[in-house]
């Protein structure tokens, strides 16, 4: 009985932020599927039922550990430029959504977005309507930038290799010798070489993908 009221006890003294923020912490050590109210629970010494004081069930509860994730992305800074300010962003969204794998796929999926969510967004379009961005730029600007850095992420999440490790020439081996020629020579030639890292690619691609907004919006 003093178990369970103790358990009670640290229950009624949670916080929101503590329950999203541990719920987070699970997340990010076995992943979105893992995580439940008991073994949330758990991690925090309390009965399931009472994270119900706090959160209405799992949907409001990734609800909330989403905009915990976006309110860890960096916001656009004025004064730097619109195109600095997006690859800052962009930088900082994809190192962010390096530590939190499990929400690559669930950042835009929310029916009842957090008020970190609706700030980003509001941010990022602030900025590139200040810029001189139309309405419709702007919204294709975004779309682009989005999926670029999702995509980027998701990729860079499922890659069956690291940079540096073995598995990347245990990959090139399995090409049947001149059957393939250009994934062949990219191997050699690119990813095989010396201080090759895929993180890379990311900003040679935003940088592609800014220079072209930036060209569009010249022209608008």
């Amino acid at each position: 009985m003093g178990t369970t009221r103790g358990a009670a006890d640290r229950g009624a003294r949670l916080s929101r932020d503590q329950v999203l923020r541990a719920a987070v912490g699970l997340a990010d050590e076995g992943g979105i599927d893992a995580l439940s109210m008991r073994k949330l629970g758990q991690a925090l010494g309390v009965e399931a039922m009472s994270l119900y004081n706090h959160v209405k069930g799992k949907p409001d509860l990734v609800d909330g550990m989403i905009d915990i994730v976006f309110s860890e992305i960096g916001l656009p800074a004025g004064g730097s430029g619109w195109k600095q300010a997006m690859r800052e962003r962009a930088i900082s969204a994809r190192h962010v959504l390096g530590r939190h794998r499990w929400a690559i796929g669930l950042m835009e999926s929310r029916q009842s977005p957090g008020p970190a969510t609706f700030r980003h967004h509001e941010a990022v379009l602030s900025c590139l309507r200040a810029a001189g961005f139309s309405v419709e730029l702007t919204a294709h600007a975004y779309s682009l930038l989005d999926s670029y850095i999702y995509g980027f992420a998701l990729q860079e999440a499922s890659l069956p290799f690291r940079s540096g490790d073995a598995t990347a020439e245990e990959i090139a081996r399995h090409m049947p010798a001149g059957e393939y020629p250009h994934l062949a020579e990219i191997a050699a030639m690119h990813v095989l070489q010396p201080g090759y890292r895929y993180g890379d690619e990311f900003e040679i691609g935003l940088d592609l993908i800014l220079d072209a907004l930036e060209r569009a919006a010249a022209s608008q």
